[in-house]
């Protein structure tokens, strides 16, 4: 992270205040037919657009590298207690109905090994935000997510028995991660889920295809990064995607800068525009007490 040329957090924040009233005004009109739970989703995904709009604008006006928990600590310094209570309640609901779509198949029904991998990943992802929720609110409270960083989580997998293969584990998810995100840059699946003739407009389909190639780099890159930490059994090799926006620091680093911008505000249109499914909880809930009676 750059130290010596920080922005200002309140002119940076008064552009996210005002995208976050813009976000908030297309979303009311969800409310009137579908769920809190529904809508609280839509702004978990349009929290994730605001932090990632925020990490790439902070690398173009100033250089400064940050992840996403830099990202919500940024907005603290810059007095946005609101919107990090918002931020927080969207990321909340967001995990959620991941975690729903794991355990319950909302976006992806059915038992096949195909189905059932989408499921674990929507799981995976679903306890990361709701990792990042839970940073919210140490800010909130405490100014400061206080939490260990990638190298201090690294320092402490490389003291434990297998500490270098739980690395290598790791960087493997990554760089499959990173795989998947190149996919759909590819194969644009992720348009065939946005409704209101959204998945048909062209510009929105080469914003979402950068910043998804923009985040399979970073994947890759993190997971390079780690996978350097265990075989040099060095902490100080890890990193995440702020270290790994200082590993493309030249050339590279303001294109994929501008890739994640452009995936923050693809997630803004999905704030808007993706079909979000309740969860099957009711039917469950019968379910349950059939059985229960019988």
């Amino acid at each position: 992270m750059l130290e010596s040329s920080k922005a200002e957090p309140g002119s940076v924040l008064l552009r996210l205040g005002r995208m976050q009233t813009d976000v908030r005004t297309a979303l009311a009109g969800q409310v009137a037919h579908e769920s809190k739970f529904q809508w609280l989703t839509r702004v978990g995904f349009a929290a994730r657009g605001i932090l990632y709009v925020l990490i790439g604008l902070l690398v173009f006006r100033t250089g400064q590298t940050e992840d996403l928990t830099g990202a919500l600590e940024y907005v603290g310094r810059g007095g946005g207690t609101l919107l990090l209570a918002a931020i927080a309640a969207g990321l909340a609901a967001y995990g959620l109905w991941r975690l729903s779509d794991a355990a319950l198949g909302t976006e992806h029904p059915g038992t096949d090994r195909k189905v059932l991998g989408k499921r674990a990943a929507a799981g995976f992802i679903g306890g990361i935000y709701l990792y990042l929720a839970y940073k919210t609110v140490l800010i909130i409270v405490a100014g400061r997510a206080g939490t260990a960083d990638t190298r201090s989580q690294a320092d402490t997998v490389l003291d434990l028995p297998g500490g270098e293969i739980v690395l290598m584990a790791a960087a493997l998810v990554l760089a499959i991660a990173g795989a998947n995100q190149l996919w759909k840059a590819g194969k644009c699946d992720f348009m065939h889920r946005l409704r209101e003739g959204a998945g048909q407009q062209k510009w929105i389909k080469w914003m979402g295809r950068a910043g998804y190639a923009a985040r399979g780099v970073i994947f890759f890159v993190v997971s390079w990064l780690i996978f350097q930490a265990s075989v040099e059994h060095s902490a100080s090799e890890a990193g995440s995607l702020e270290q790994a926006l200082d590993v493309l620091r030249g050339p590279f680093q303001l294109p994929i800068a501008a890739g994640l911008m452009l995936f923050g505000l693809f997630s803004l249109v999905e704030a808007r525009f993706r079909t979000i499914h309740k969860p099957p909880t009711d039917g469950l809930g019968r379910e349950v007490k059939e059985r229960l009676g019988g």
